[in-house]
């Protein structure tokens, strides 16, 4: 039994690299910070803290769980995105890092362009929407989500930041948009993007996230179809769309978006051309 702070982490970090799982230290670090409901602060300045048998067991099954192959996030039951915390967990896409870049590139240009209506298509958990709305709190944000399990997500985040101008909309993206709604200045989307032939040799950890959102058809390429023939026309003349995708999707999409407007791939922060951003020519309203 651990009896302090310090051997706990130890234990953990111990347990985690016997199952051969990177990076152990700073997961079994995550998970003493939740069990314990401290920051990192008070993890590295109080170590001889005690911790209850209550805590102890609490912790025992987060680690069962993870070296099960259940993705940390999961086990957290939340992660952080742009400085805030989303809830996570079987059923929803994990937020990611790059996903960051491109809503803080969207975030400038809905700052510059005084954008009213943005779209957060494949909402998911609705870290890209949310975010948006509280960093840009002039804007409306319109999250669309089709799975029953994500919408849960999305309506329990969307619950937790409350304050923001946000409307949460259940819908097949694939079929296009439903009516009554206000045509998007913006329209921005992680969509599924792996080809449906590479799902089976992801890693176990992306596995255990659901399907409906790794899968972008024979190509990976279904959703940004589908985008471009029912919702880019809607954008409003000087908008944009961004989307996030695979690395060598990037080039493919910026073709098809093109014919709306000024379409190019944009690289992430690791060289990768991540993300496609289009500048809808002036003159083509929305229809």
């Amino acid at each position: 039994m651990n009896n302090s702070v310090r051997e706990m982490c130890e234990y953990g970090t111990e347990i985690l690299l016997r199952a051969g799982i990177d990076n152990a230290r700073n997961e079994a670090a995550e998970m003493c910070m939740s069990v314990l409901k401290i920051d990192r602060t008070a993890l590295l300045l109080y170590p001889d803290r005690p911790v209850s048998a209550e805590q102890n067991e609490l912790f025992s099954s987060m680690l069962s769980r993870r070296i099960s192959g259940e993705p940390l996030q999961y086990v957290l039951g939340e992660w952080s995105f742009f400085g805030r915390r989303f809830s996570v967990g079987e059923g929803v896409l994990i937020p990611r890092p790059e996903t960051e870049q491109l809503v803080d590139i969207c975030i400038g240009k809905i700052k510059q362009s005084g954008a009213k209506f943005v779209f957060d298509l494949c909402a998911g958990s609705g870290c890209i929407g949310i975010t948006v709305a509280a960093e840009c709190p002039d804007t409306e944000v319109y999250l669309f989500e089709l799975y029953d399990g994500a919408f849960e997500y999305l309506k329990k985040n969307a619950a937790a930041y409350k304050n923001t101008k946000t409307h949460l909309v259940k819908c097949d993206i694939l079929k296009g948009i439903p009516e009554g709604l206000p045509f998007p200045d913006v329209i921005i989307s992680n969509p599924p993007y792996i080809p449906a032939g590479e799902i089976a040799g992801l890693q176990k950890e992306v596995l255990r996230e659901p399907s409906s959102a790794l899968d972008g058809g024979e190509n990976g390429l279904d959703f940004y179809f589908a985008i471009a023939e029912k919702w880019i026309p809607l954008i409003s003349a000087g908008g944009f769309a961004a989307v996030e995708c695979g690395e060598e999707q990037a080039e493919r999409i910026a073709d098809v978006f093109s014919a709306y407007g000024t379409g190019k791939p944009v690289s992430d922060f690791y060289g990768a051309q991540r993300f496609v951003i289009l500048d809808k020519f002036p003159g083509t309203p929305g229809q």
